[in-house]
């Protein structure tokens, strides 16, 4: 995914200025964390069976494995913009607020969804901002919005989340600067600003604002906590940790990112007890990076809180099994960049109502959205390459009525059940999408940001297929080329990949080849037998299959990895052989068009004369492209196919 940074927030949001070896004595730094995997925290401590955990307005959700990055396009403005208010309000200095001796006239920026309403409740947010920064440096002013707000309109036009109010204040007293005072900000500002918020900016927001809260009394204020949330990263992250501690009974849900308070989760884990509060009543929704220099404390905190038998966190899984879940964003570091994705994954998650209907509704239906797919949040931003990325080469508006260039057999049931089978398997935490490039290479090559491997997975231990698509190499098929026939394959216990690559002859081998790769380096983590695999391919995407079996992986930029142990090609003029080919079957229409039956033919025969297994059928009737045949000549022709590859085996 392509990622972006809105002018000024990076500078304002960035820590980096202090290492952790500058904060004070009686802290922990750098401390040695045990590895642990994205989206993961392993206590060493057994704390016995984990109960299930009401937790409100979430229990109807998944939290994906992984944070999601944020959607390509969302960093321009929206159709759809929310306004953006100056509120101003009247408080006291943080350092005396008890004494009330230095009165304070303060501001807060509120963003207003778009078609705000006041026939309307809203749900608030409140999000803090880090270091060197104040309450004009998330989402800008009016007239001077920051990308982060257009993230925010983008998210709520499309439904990422619900119709929402954003708060953004500041812990700072008379100026930004007294934020990237370090002491005074960590021990002073944000230790003392659960005061201000719900005595002074509370009430000024929903005494305005049409909120859950019916006035601003303290008990309204509290009876309305399930529609309110705090979040913050950095220095904003540490007043999250002080607002949940202080503020319970006004706040259920919480985003703290790459911020720690208390380095052994003592305090947090004491705090919940005091306050009388069960575990049931809140949830935190706690994300940093492995490269962040907050990773080590963040960690520890959350491990602390976590690994106290009796205690008050359980954690959550992507089955929502618990009260606290810990997401880590693999290579992100401690910058604007990792604070917007962070924040923007943690409101998905907040009063979701179409996520919500997405988990508990029917599957999709021919009647579903082609959009509601590429955008179903299960999908973590690979949605959008189970159609082709350029839209000009599909038509249609739904599941049932989508239309692919030079194919005309697409069979709508089996596209509404492949799209249920990937969603099925995602909602299950089940490995879905695969990356083939790194991404320094994306970075380097930005079109291989739209490669990768779609998984249908076998019987584990068993070998595998990697199915290619065609599109006459200007645009990748899957939904009717490759899809199909790995669900297939997979129906029969065997592993299948479907490839999404790079149009052209030349970059579509090298993606197959590295793909052929990445299998085998990664074959122990898959589950697949290496041996005798085989290479599929229908159209351009037979002809990709035809060059790696004819020329191996070396000849497109990869090490030398086994060839084939069988080539399976439909409907190509492809007439390229060597001595040295794999066993080879292949099928065609008498009807085709585009690919003539008697160059395969030809093709066929020039390999069995080197005395290379092969297997050759022309079916009458047909033109370019039948897929799996259904319904016609070729139906039963993948079953043949398999059969031929099981003879090599």
């Amino acid at each position: 995914m392509k990622r972006f940074i809105p002018a000024g927030v990076l500078a304002v949001l960035v820590m980096t200025v202090l290492s952790a070896c500058q904060k004070e004595a009686g802290t922990v730094q750098n401390q040695e964390t045990r590895e642990t995997s994205p989206g993961t925290v392993k206590t060493e401590e057994e704390t016995g069976e984990s109960t299930h955990v009401d937790t409100g307005g979430w229990d109807s959700h998944l939290i994906p494995q992984e944070i999601e990055a944020i959607p390509t396009g969302y960093d321009s403005p929206a159709k759809e913009q929310g306004t953006l208010v100056e509120l101003n309000y009247n408080t006291y200095e943080s350092r005396t607020y008890e004494q009330k001796t230095h009165p304070l006239g303060k501001r807060a920026i509120v963003y207003l969804p778009y078609g705000y309403s006041e026939d309307q409740r809203y749900n608030v947010f409140y999000l803090m901002h880090g270091g060197w920064s104040d309450e004009t440096s998330l989402l800008g002013t009016p007239g001077a919005e920051t990308g982060f707000k257009h993230v925010i309109d983008h998210a709520i036009q499309n439904g990422d989340f619900d119709p929402l109010i954003i708060v953004c204040p500041t812990y700072n007293n008379e100026s930004r600067e007294d934020s990237a005072d370090y002491t005074l900000a960590f021990h002073t500002l944000t230790v003392n600003y659960h005061n201000e918020l719900v005595n002074d900016l509370i009430p000024a927001v929903e005494g305005t604002y049409s909120t859950y809260a019916d006035s601003t009394s303290p008990e309204d204020i509290k009876a309305s906590r399930d529609h309110r949330a705090f979040g913050g990263f950095s220095m904003g992250s540490v007043t999250t940790w002080h607002t949940f501690i202080n503020c319970l009974d006004e706040f259920r849900y919480f985003i703290p990112m790459s911020g720690a308070m208390d380095y052994e989760g003592d305090d947090v884990d004491a705090a919940v007890t005091a306050s009388g509060h069960s575990p049931e009543d809140f949830f935190i929704y706690a994300m940093t990076g492995s490269e962040d220099f907050e990773y080590g404390n963040f960690t520890r905190q959350i491990e602390g809180m976590l690994g106290r038998p009796g205690g008050n966190f359980v954690e959550a899984d992507g089955e929502m099994e618990g009260n606290l879940a810990f997401r880590v964003k693999e290579g992100y570091a401690h910058d604007g960049e990792a604070a917007m994705e962070y924040t923007y994954n943690g409101l998905r998650w907040f009063w979701n109502t179409k996520t919500a209907q997405q988990r508990t509704a029917n599957p999709y239906t021919k009647d579903t959205a082609i959009s509601d797919v590429i955008s179903d949040p299960v999908f973590e931003g690979y949605g959008r390459m189970i159609f082709p990325v350029d839209e000009g080469y599909y038509s249609g508006d739904t599941l049932g009525n989508l239309g692919l260039t030079w194919y005309h057999n697409i069979d709508p049931d089996k596209t509404v059940e492949i799209a249920n089978y990937m969603k099925s398997r995602a909602e299950a935490g089940e490995p879905v999408f695969y990356d083939i490039y790194t991404e320094e290479e994306k970075a380097a090559d930005p079109a291989k940001e739209d490669t990768g491997l779609f998984f249908f997975g076998g019987n584990p231990g068993e070998r595998f297929a990697v199915c290619n698509a065609g599109g006459g190499f200007a645009y990748v098929g899957a939904m009717h080329d490759s899809f199909p026939h790995a669900l297939e394959l997979s129906k029969l216990g065997y592993n299948a990949f479907a490839l999404i690559y790079r149009p052209g002859t030349q970059t579509a081998c090298e993606d197959l080849a590295r793909a052929i790769g990445f299998i085998f380096e990664h074959a122990e983590e898959l589950e697949v037998d290496t041996d005798c695999y085989s290479l599929w391919g229908g159209s351009a995407g037979a002809r990709m299959a035809a060059y790696l079996g004819s020329y191996g992986t070396a000849a497109f930029g990869e090490k030398a990895y086994p060839k084939p142990g069988a080539v399976v090609m439909q409907y190509t003029g492809h007439g390229e052989y060597t001595e040295g080919d794999p066993p080879t079957y292949a099928c065609v229409g008498d009807s085709d068009g585009i690919a003539s039956w008697r160059t395969m033919e030809r093709r066929i025969g020039n390999l069995s004369a080197l005395g290379i297994d092969t297997e050759f059928h022309v079916y009458p009737g047909l033109g370019h492209g039948f897929g799996l045949g259904t319904g016609t000549a070729a139906e039963g022709w993948l079953n043949d196919a398999v059969a031929f590859w099981e003879r090599q085996m």
